[in-house]
This record gives C-alpha cells, sequence and structure tokens, in this order.
C-alpha cells in the first residue's frame, strides 16, 4: 500500500464529464489499497472569471475580499469531485484551506506556505476517507483565507504530500509528461522518464509551463517524488526525482524559452563605482526583477553601456523608472527592445563536460543567429536571440544535443 497524493489541475476538471472520470481514476488507486489525498483547481477558465469579477466590481480593490472571490473556484471543484467519488462508492471528503489548517503568510494574493496541521486529515485518512483538498487557498495569520499565486494548487499538493509523507505526488495535467524542449514547436522532442528536482526548476523558471517553480523547490526541499502525467491518457508520466535517482545522465535534458523577456540598454553610462547600484536600487524599490546583465568595457574610461533584461510587463516601468533619473545616471540614451526571446539549454550533466557552450554557440552561429547576451549556472547556458529566431534556434540546438527523438 502507497500513501499517493493525486493533484488534478483546471483543464482535467473543466466540466461535469472530466471530473467524473477524474473520480474514476482516483478510485482505481482506492481499490489497489492505497491512500489518496486529492487536490484539485477551480474548474478552468473559473479563476479567470472571477478575477474579473473583483476587478469590475473595483479595480483598487482589498486584496484579502479578492482572496476570498478567486478562491471560490477550487472550493466548488472539491465539493463536486467528493459527490462524483461518494457516487461511485469512495468515502470522500471535502476539505478547503482553513479547515486543515493549511497556515500562510499574510501576503494575499501570493501567500508562502508556513505549515500544515495533518493530525486530523491523518485521522480520517486511518478511518477508511479519502479527502478531497481545494488547492490554491490557505489561512493567514489573521485567520482570513489567502491564495498562493496562480499555479499555486500544484505547490498546495506538493506540500501536502511532504506533510503527509506521502510516497509520491502525482501531478495530471494536460500534457503527459516533461518534454526535452516544447513539442508543438520541435516535433522530435522526448518524453523524459526522469528528470532532476535542480533541471525542472530552471526549465520552469525559464518557460516551460509544466510545474509552477515553488511547487518543484518545495518538492527538491523536502524530497517529494513528483510525477506529472496526463489526465486523458493511461501512459506513465515524468518522474521529478533526486539527481542520484537518475544512473545514466544526460549532458543536456532540456531546451526551454522565454518570450517573456524584453531588453534595456543605457548607452554611454558614466563609468564610475556606485552607478550600477544607482540603475538596479531604484528598479529593485519598484519590484522589478532584472535578468541578464552585461556590461561593455570602457573604451576610454569615462562611459560604458549597460545591458540588461526585464519581464516584458515591467518593460515601460523600467523605462519610466531609469528616465525619471537620468540626470542623476548620467547615461546619453535608453534602447528598450521587446522582440527578443531568451534561450536555455539545461542538464546536469554540464558540471563534467566542457564544450556545452562551445556547441551552443556554433549552431546558432551557422544559421546566423546573432548572441546579444548570455548569461550561465551550474546547469544552464542562456543566451538573448531575436524572436523571429525562435523556432530555428529551438530545431537547430534540439538536434546538435541529440535529443532528436529516433
Amino acid at each position: 500500500m502507497a500513501r499517493i497524493v493525486m493533484k488534478f489541475g483546471g483543464t482535467s476538471v473543466a466540466d461535469m464529464t472530466r471530473i467524473k472520470a477524474v473520480a474514476e481514476r482516483v478510485k482505481r488507486e482506492v481499490d489497489a489499497g492505497n491512500e489518496v489525498a486529492v487536490v484539485v483547481s477551480a474548474m478552468s477558465g473559473e479563476t479567470n472569471k472571477l478575477v474579473a469579477y473583483a476587478r469590475e466590481a473595483a479595480p483598487m480593490h482589498d486584496a484579502r475580499e479578492y482572496d476570498a472571490v478567486v478562491a471560490s473556484g477550487e472550493q466548488v471543484t472539491a465539493g463536486l469531485t467528493a459527490l462524483a467519488l461518494q457516487a461511485i462508492g469512495v468515502n470522500a471528503r471535502s476539505w478547503l484551506g482553513w479547515q486543515i489548517p493549511l497556515r500562510t503568510d499574510g501576503v494575499h494574493g501570493k501567500a508562502r506556505i508556513l505549515g500544515i496541521d495533518t493530525d486530523d486529515l491523518i485521522k480520517r485518512m486511518k478511518d477508511g476517507q479519502f479527502p478531497v483538498v481545494a488547492g490554491f487557498q490557505g489561512l493567514g495569520p489573521d485567520n482570513r483565507i489567502t491564495t498562493l499565486g496562480r499555479g499555486g494548487s500544484d505547490t498546495s499538493a506538493v506540500a501536502l504530500a511532504a506533510a503527509l509523507h506521502a510516497d509520491r505526488c502525482d501531478i495530471f495535467t494536460d500534457v503527459d509528461g516533461v518534454y526535452t524542449t516544447d513539442p508543438r514547436i520541435v516535433t522530435k522532442a522526448r518524453k523524459l522518464d526522469k528528470i532532476t528536482y535542480e533541471e525542472m526548476l530552471e526549465m520552469a523558471s525559464l518557460g516551460a509551463k509544466v510545474l509552477q517553480t515553488r511547487s518543484v523547490e518545495l518538492a527538491m526541499n523536502h524530497g517529494v517524488r513528483v510525477q506529472v502525467l496526463s489526465s486523458f491518457m493511461d501512459a506513465p508520466g515524468t518522474l521529478v526525482v533526486d539527481e542520484g535517482e537518475i544512473v545514466e545522465q544526460q549532458v543536456v535534458s532540456g531546451i526551454a524559452y522565454s518570450k517573456d523577456e524584453a531588453k534595456i540598454t543605457l548607452v554611454k553610462v558614466a563609468d564610475r563605482p556606485g552607478i550600477a547600484a544607482g540603475i538596479f536600487g531604484p528598479l529593485a524599490d519598484a519590484a522589478i526583477n532584472v535578468d541578464m546583465i552585461v556590461q561593455n568595457v570602457s573604451e576610454d574610461g569615462k562611459s560604458t553601456d549597460l545591458t540588461f533584461t526585464v519581464t516584458k510587463v515591467d518593460l515601460d516601468r523600467t523605462v519610466q523608472v531609469l528616465e525619471s533619473r537620468k540626470a542623476e545616471l548620467a547615461y546619453k540614451a535608453i534602447t528598450p527592445d521587446p522582440n527578443v526571446v531568451k534561450i536555455s539549454v539545461i542538464g546536469v550533466g554540464m558540471r563534467s563536460h566542457a564544450g556545452v557552450a562551445q556547441t551552443m554557440f556554433k549552431t546558432l552561429a551557422d544559421r546566423g543567429i546573432n548572441i546579444q547576451v548570455i548569461s550561465t549556472s551550474e546547469i544552464k547556458i542562456s543566451v538573448l536571440i531575436n524572436e523571429e529566431y525562435t523556432e530555428l534556434a529551438l530545431r537547430a540546438l534540439h538536434t546538435a544535443y541529440g535529443l532528436d527523438a529516433a
């Protein structure tokens, strides 16, 4: 007998037909003798509708009431899923975040989990009851409902799996696993049997939409085995595990891309101590996250060009902040460019293999693709290129690193 947390995303519970299919899938695990806890998202499109209602009611809304509204989508799904399970003979009961309770901090809209009291939940499970938990929501310090941010049901599920000491956390979604790259662009992309936490974390943070980044962090920190698989077919998924479980590691496991990047170049910035702090300090104060940074070598010892990236949604605000400090920063011009994409090759095998960067640079050069910015970490290399070359770059790199399906 295993203890399993099964999480179902919005597309998996989009209507009553799919909710009933979810119930049948859960019943198969129950009939196999496993202890099962289910975590559900809101029905597909429901959260967007609730967000729109909140904004229509009050554009500058109270974040506490916003959370009370948007958390209701998961409450509906949990109740309906419990009813569907009861209808096929499974002793199920719905649980909301505050009933467990799943304790969070008080940052409404993007709360972080502080702890989960599972004593009552475990007692009920031992008595033969199967909980259906509303994901995405928790209980703040003031006993108000909080929400965990978009994709937060993944985080709910992994945190619950850790608290329950579950053998595995299955994340059911509309894809059948984690692929070497986006299969919609690269038809030869392969589904991975296993991927390490570190690689999955990089892929999630670099644009892969399969798992929410915070859920991967939690899984890595608590050693929760996570499986990503499809709600719509009976096939093995991809296991996200510790590096030690993967016997033969690929040098490069996957290639991710993010179109949510914008480049800013400050031309002829004063080349003196403190200028970088003068630029990035105000951006940090404005809660603008800066990613890739490159500073050119100063030819005259007086001025230099500085290039960095922000998210597209922050581009206008970034320009506004910098222009308001132009006299202090003494740059000649500011050049924003939203037409870029970040391509990243990822693999823990990079730690022990040379030449990964050279392969990337040569492959792009052979296809006439200019690299604008480069950044690296222990297990990834990222480059910024013109957005129009996204598909060409992904296909070429996928082939160059031997990732194409046979």
